[in-house]
């Protein structure tokens, strides 16, 4: 009989990182980067006005209010297939994004890409075994921190968020968020700024579980519903020591809008080449890729 390791397919308590929220000054720039330069698809549903844009990358999203800009401290790991295609997309706008923070650069194994206001994403090809079977998405969201914090962040997301993680090479935090997500917390020297009030958010099985924990060391920081609340500060659950500050958006899965069906779209598709049933971009990988290892 075939023998598995059934501990590998382990979540934890959180299974979904959803979104990651940070504001924009401009929506029309916004729109320049994510959609036309990235390739991504703007939620056609949800927030259509233009004081917010939802923006779709496989089953996650990106949620850009308008408001003073926000950066995150590190980078998010972002899944998009072709290179040369995302290449050729972002030069494009290059000359529309000129004079902001807007910048790209190809490195062996990923293209890294500028927002207008300095957020940073790592954009890298479809790779099975490091981020599993999907085309297009967020593998993972990394933030720098202070220098002795790794250890103790994983801690507490132990601890007092039941969600698996690992120290690696001593100095970064790799949590499980979700199937192949994961946030990474790496110790750095370099001066990090204030934190300007940007997100993640994240589904949970143990919904009050986490709650109470957070509650009891005064972290619970916003009640938004029965569905949701919201935490900033990550602490060592040992001696309550401050280690870092970003907001987590938890939802339970009762959640309304739990794996609400994501419209994604082929950024390949134009009207001077337009190809009947060729309108949406599949974010997982087909069966012909399909490893039953």
């Amino acid at each position: 009989m075939q023998k598995f390791d059934r501990a590998a397919e382990d979540l934890g308590n959180s299974i979904h990182l959803e979104h990651v929220n940070v504001r924009v000054p401009d929506q029309h720039l916004a729109t320049l980067f994510y959609v036309t330069g990235l390739g991504l698809t703007r939620d056609p549903y949800l927030m259509t006005s233009d004081d917010n844009m939802w923006v779709n990358v496989g089953r996650s999203q990106f949620h850009l209010p308008t408001g003073k800009a926000q950066v995150l401290r590190g980078h998010i790991g972002l899944v998009i297939s072709g290179r040369k295609a995302l290449l050729n997309r972002l030069a494009s706008v290059a000359h529309k994004l000129s004079g902001t923070a807007f910048a790209f650069r190809e490195h062996n194994d990923h293209v890294e890409a500028t927002c207008p206001w300095g957020n940073r994403m790592r954009c890298f090809e479809p790779d099975a075994a490091r981020f599993g079977r999907i085309t297009l998405g967020i593998p993972y969201v990394e933030f720098e921190v202070p220098a002795d914090t790794a250890n103790a962040i994983c801690d507490f997301y132990q601890k007092i968020m039941g969600m698996p993680a690992e120290l690696w090479d001593g100095t970064v935090a790799s949590v499980k968020a979700g199937q192949n997500q994961h946030l990474l917390f790496r110790e750095t020297d370099r001066p990090q700024g204030e934190y300007d009030g940007h997100h993640v958010q994240i589904y949970v099985t143990n919904f009050s579980g986490p709650y109470r924990a957070l509650s009891q060391r005064g972290l619970v920081c916003r009640e938004d519903n029965r569905y949701q609340y919201r935490f900033r500060d990550i602490v060592d659950p040992a001696d309550g020591r401050h280690l870092f500050t970003v907001e987590h958006e938890v939802r339970s899965v009762t959640h309304p809008m739990y794996l609400r069906p994501l419209v994604n779209r082929n950024p390949a598709q134009t009207n001077a080449t337009f190809a009947t049933g060729h309108d949406q971009w599949l974010w997982a990988m087909g069966p012909d890729l399909y490893d039953a290892k």
